[in-house]
Parts: structure tokens; sequence; C-alpha cells
């Protein structure tokens, strides 16, 4: 994705949302099936749990974002890690089905929207608060995302960013215009 100059905020998060979401596809399409729902050790969790808890997430915090809790009272977290889809089709339906809600309802939002109140557990949040509060919890799941695939992957694993020891060739190919920074 190219960047693009904005002072919207709402613009930027979308953008920067759908780069995040971008990351998460790519990494999880280099991710060996089986490994999909491997963990590292029996505390850690697998792709298959982390993608089932964001999208439980996302369902809960997008779904009527403006005028209901964040929490909805159906949400039961301590599910989402547990049983996740056993297949790479069910895991990938319900990553973008989660996308899909966060997504549409960025969309719909207006910079002024931005100074209205939500609530998240009770708690009240301006728009912009709360987008902060989301797109810094994708960012970390996203990045375990990554971590894992990319382990799991191995030799196989073709970078998401900047190659190692490539950086003077990508500044090159940015000042040439012919390279995303983002």
């Amino acid at each position: 994705m190219a960047h693009q100059f904005t002072t919207s905020y709402t613009k930027d998060a979308r953008d920067l949302l759908r780069y995040y979401k971008k990351l998460g596809d790519r990494a999880i399409e280099q991710c060996p099936d089986a490994d999909l729902f491997t963990t590292l050790d029996p505390e850690s969790n697998s792709i298959a749990i982390i993608v089932k808890h964001m999208a439980g997430n996302m369902r809960s915090r997008w779904t009527d974002f403006l005028t209901t809790d964040g929490e909805k009272p159906d949400r039961n977290r301590d599910t989402e890690f547990e049983a996740p889809p056993q297949t790479r089709t069910g895991l990938v339906a319900l990553w973008e089905a989660g996308w899909k809600i966060c997504l549409d309802v960025l969309d719909a939002l207006s910079d002024e929207d931005l100074a209205r109140t939500i609530t998240i557990r009770t708690e009240p949040h301006s728009v912009m608060q709360a987008i902060n509060r989301q797109v810094g919890h994708y960012a970390h799941h996203v990045g375990q995302i990554v971590f894992l695939a990319k382990h799991f992957a191995g030799e196989k694993w073709q970078t998401l960013s900047v190659p190692k020891k490539k950086s003077a060739d990508f500044n090159r190919r940015v000042a040439a215009g012919e390279a995303s920074q983002r």
C-alpha cells in the first residue's frame, strides 16, 4: 500500500487497519496449513486462536459501534481462546468476517464523529480513543501472527517488508517512487 498524505484521522485509521489486515493476510497465506493450529508451548496461542479472538473482538467492538457498549452481552471472550475453526477455509472466513465488520464501520465514520462518546466495558471513550485502542490491539495480534507464520514457514518465508540487508536498495526505490514506505 502506498503511503498517502492525509490530515483526516478517519482516513489514516482506515488505511492503517487495512495495512495490518494485509500483513495478516500475507502471513496467514505463507503459513503451512497444519501450523495454523500449532502452539509454541502450552501457554501460547496458535494463529487460529489469535484469529478467533480478533474476530470476536471485532464483532463485539464494531457492531452498533456508535450506539451500544463495545463489550456486547453475548460475547464470551474466554471461548475465543478455545476450539477455533479446524480448516484454513473456516479460519480465513472468520478472519474476513471480523475485518468486514470493522472496516465497514470505519468507512462510514467521518472526522466529525471523532468527538462523539461511546462506551467500552461501560467506560466512556471518544470515537478517536476507541479507534486508537483497536489499532493498537490489532497491530499487537497481527505482529503475533506474522511472528508465528514466519517461524513455521521457515526458509520458504517471503518478507512482508524491507528484506534484511536491503535497506539501501529499498530507500533508493522509495526515493524513485518505486516502493511504498508503509
